[in-house]
């Protein structure tokens, strides 16, 4: 069967893509090995989204007495919570169902092969093998948990995400490998379950991509919820002959071993770009990566990649970006460059994290003289009311012509805030014109006005 395009991977950028094509009146096809809407909908962003708003709940109901009401007796049942999240998971994976056939896009199940020739084979289930071709094909096979060669996972006493969103029973304790967005996600979960966890990063600071000064106030407010933090840390070795595991990390006074129940690995991804074809094409990869330009044309024509196995920051949001664009492209439309310092990364531990931009540190290496504003929840209305008062708004503007180089966020609800930054990035809007931009009050957002404010020596409550 012929189509003008066959998507590989129905993740957010697989699906994204199939559906703007189809939008442009290309006849399309996605194939799919497991479940329609990938990683991300089934085992990443939205199930655990679901496990972190009943961890929200249940601290809510433990600190209730905080906002004048007495509850006796909460219990976080563990198995309903899980079921909770797969419910709302699956319900997700239920809707792209609906839009593939909404946009009148064949679904094919099976694992793909690509051919020479804009050609791909699906082997089914029953190991039926049945080629397609198209004349264009995106490779969007994303990626899975990476193992590092010291911390093989087992899935049962080593575990990656997968694992940790399904497991049969809650931990006593658990040891968290890695304080990225994933690694710090699950410590805050299973902490607000009543784990004893400790994270270990190999870095000097947790989530290390962000701003020092977000990542020093994550680090308090973690350790005031009874999270032990190591930085400058790394696993050596897990002895799991036991009942538990026993953890051997090296630190700069020495080598300690942590006694746990499991170990979570969240070191980071590997790119599925194993045996599907890419040799027998010849495409060109390099560093665990598909090589493409701009339009996310690969060396060979008609073959496209996006997402998680080209370079670029590995979130679903960036790859349906990348999906749109490709297609876009593809019909001929005029279509601009995706602009990668302008994307939004957000991690939704509590506090939550959300930035866009440079940090502070990356701003002044670039050779800019900077303006940097900050303003802490403490001193917003808001935020007292709310009973969430940690964290800040901490902005970095080019002292020069006053353009917003980075904006920096920790606290309540503020990977809901950072879209504004994002577009005041995209609109080259000054700080002058932000601080004139009435906020409405109360409201946290408020601390993104006075924040550019206080950047400009014009902040008015604190």
């Amino acid at each position: 069967m012929s189509y003008d395009l066959i998507v590989v991977g129905s993740g957010p950028g697989g699906y994204v893509a199939a559906i703007r094509a189809s939008q442009l009146g290309m006849k399309t096809a996605i194939i799919e090995k497991a479940e329609l809407g990938g990683i991300c909908l089934n085992w990443g962003c939205i199930p655990t989204k679901a496990l972190l708003k009943s961890a929200s709940v249940f601290e809510y109901i433990n600190h209730a007495s905080d906002f004048g009401i007495n509850i006796k007796g909460a219990d976080a049942d563990f198995p309903a919570i899980i079921k909770r999240s797969r419910e709302v998971a699956n319900g997700m994976s239920n809707g792209i169902q609906f839009l593939m056939k909404k946009n009148k896009i064949d679904v094919i199940k099976g694992t793909a092969k690509l051919k020479s020739g804009k050609k791909v084979d699906v082997t089914s289930d029953d190991k039926k093998v049945t080629e397609y071709t198209a004349t264009n094909i995106i490779i969007a096979t994303g990626a899975r948990s990476r193992e590092l060669p010291n911390l093989p996972q087992d899935g049962k006493k080593i575990i990656g995400y997968r694992e940790a969103m399904s497991l049969p029973k809650l931990p006593k304790k658990m040891v968290v490998v890695g304080s990225g967005a994933i690694g710090s996600e699950f410590a805050y979960f299973y902490n607000a379950m009543g784990v004893d966890v400790t994270i270990v990063e190999f870095l000097p600071n947790i989530v290390p991509l962000e701003d020092e000064d977000v990542s020093k106030q994550l680090e308090r407010s973690f350790k005031k919820a009874g999270l032990k933090v190591m930085t400058n840390s790394s696993v050596e070795s897990v002895d799991t002959k036991g009942t538990g595991c026993k953890v051997t990390v090296k630190t700069k006074k020495g080598e300690e071993i942590i006694d746990c129940d499991i170990v979570l690995s969240a070191v980071g991804i590997k790119s599925n770009i194993e045996n599907i074809g890419l040799e027998e094409v010849g495409i060109v990869t390099d560093k665990d990566k598909i090589i493409v330009n701009d339009y996310y044309q690969t060396n060979i024509p008609g073959y496209f990649a996006i997402g998680d196995v080209v370079p670029g920051p590995a979130l679903a949001h960036v790859a349906s970006a990348e999906g749109i664009i490709c297609v876009e492209k593809i019909k001929g439309m005029h279509v601009e460059p995706l602009d990668y310092g302008n994307i939004p990364g957000c991690t939704y531990c509590s506090p939550e994290v959300a930035s866009v931009g440079m940090t502070e540190k990356a701003a002044k290496e670039a050779g800019y003289e900077v303006k940097v504003g900050k303003f802490p929840f403490s001193a917003s209305g808001k935020a007292s009311a709310a009973g969430h008062k940690d964290g800040f708004v901490k902005l970095i503007f080019d002292a020069k012509y006053g353009e917003l180089l980075g904006g920096h966020m920790i606290g309540y609800n503020v990977t809901e805030m950072v879209a504004e930054l994002v577009a005041v990035r995209k609109l080259e809007t000054t700080g002058h014109e932000l601080i004139k931009t009435v906020h409405p009050h109360p409201t946290m957002s408020e601390a993104v006005m006075e924040a550019a404010a206080a950047a400009y020596d014009e902040v008015i409550h604190m």
